[in-house]
């Protein structure tokens, strides 16, 4: 968006907010700046039809209507539909915002979990910030995360330079990007690869320069029948080639949700006296699968392979040695 129009339209909400009549079209070009520079008044009425689907996309509230019918249609901002209500949080969920303001290791993001931090403060809620003394948690994001966010929240195309795991050669990739998402600790793109005219997903640690945003905002949409971390998940997309690895893991019953969702159970099993299931799961990367099945600690077991159990025991047992903390 250009700064005139982004100023445009902050003067059209200071405007219709500042009024509790219905200003009419006429009106608004008057006392608005940056409406009077419109040739004509069909030029007029074509910014200003873009600029109130912008503030609506935005989720600003605007109301139209008349004050007799002898007036003509205005538009006006409720300050009781736009203004945000009282925020009420109990203490562990005022805690619960500030342990998620701190969990971004990202520049892009950490400056906006901290403006959020600060407009909750404003509002009068006790945000404990202290709650990363008992656990520290860190959500590290690649230098492609920000660009293809945003390209994503605008439906446009992006094109990359992307490395293979088998190859030190960098090929040139143009994507119509659906979502970003995070698996086993690693960020992918997914989305429909115009080079090989299929779905693909593409691990952001390895595309290497600068993301290019192309085409026309709102050109790319994510189809509907789509879960992108299935998705991602699943043994027909990985991007490297690489062969699955069967893994077969004990999980104790009601528990470790996260990898029930992408496994099949093959029996019922009793452990140490605890009920639970036997499952069986295909992986692409067992050596990133193995912080991610140690995280979910004594509720799941691996059966094997040998390789990743004695990778997650390793991952436990550095943990006890450090006296249980979370890093």
């Amino acid at each position: 968006m250009s700064t005139a129009r982004a100023e445009r339209l902050v003067n059209l909400v200071l405007a219709l907010l500042s009024t509790r009549q219905y200003l009419p079209a006429e009106r608004i070009r008057g006392i608005v700046p940056g409406y009077a520079d419109a040739a004509s008044t069909e030029a007029f009425l074509r910014m200003f039809e873009r600029d109130k689907a912008e503030l609506r996309e935005l989720g600003i509230p605007l109301e139209t209507g008349t004050h007799s019918a002898f007036d003509p249609e205005g538009y006006r901002i409720a300050r009781r539909d736009y203004e945000l209500g009282d925020i009420d949080l109990a203490p562990d969920e005022a805690t619960a915002v500030a342990l998620a303001a701190r969990l971004w290791d990202s520049p892009d993001l950490t400056g906006q979990a901290h403006g959020a931090l600060v407009k909750l403060r404003a509002a009068g809620v006790e945000v404990d910030d202290r709650a990363h003394a008992m656990v520290e948690p860190r959500v590290h994001t690649e230098p492609a995360f920000a660009p293809l966010l945003a390209a994503v929240q605008a439906g446009r195309t992006v094109r990359f330079d992307y490395r293979r795991s088998d190859s030190p050669e960098r090929r040139t990739r143009t994507l119509e990007p659906w979502g970003v998402v995070s698996w086993r600790g690693r960020w992918y793109v997914v989305g429909h690869d115009r080079d090989r005219a299929a779905p693909r997903c593409f691990r952001l640690s390895r595309i290497s320069g600068e993301v290019v945003t192309t085409g026309e905002r709102a050109a790319v949409r994510r189809p509907e029948d789509v879960n992108l971390l299935d998705f991602v998940v699943g043994t027909s997309v990985s991007d490297d080639g690489s062969p699955a690895t069967t893994a077969r893991l004990w999980l104790a019953e009601g528990r470790a949700a996260g990898i029930r969702r992408h496994a099949r159970v093959l029996e019922r099993r009793t452990v140490d006296g605890q009920d639970g299931d036997v499952v069986e799961l295909e992986l692409h990367y067992p050596e990133g699968a193995a912080d991610w099945i140690a995280g979910h600690g004594p509720d799941v077991a691996v059966l094997a392979p040998d390789v990743l159990a004695k990778a997650v025991v390793d991952r436990l047992e550095r943990v006890a040695a450090a006296g249980g903390g979370m890093r």
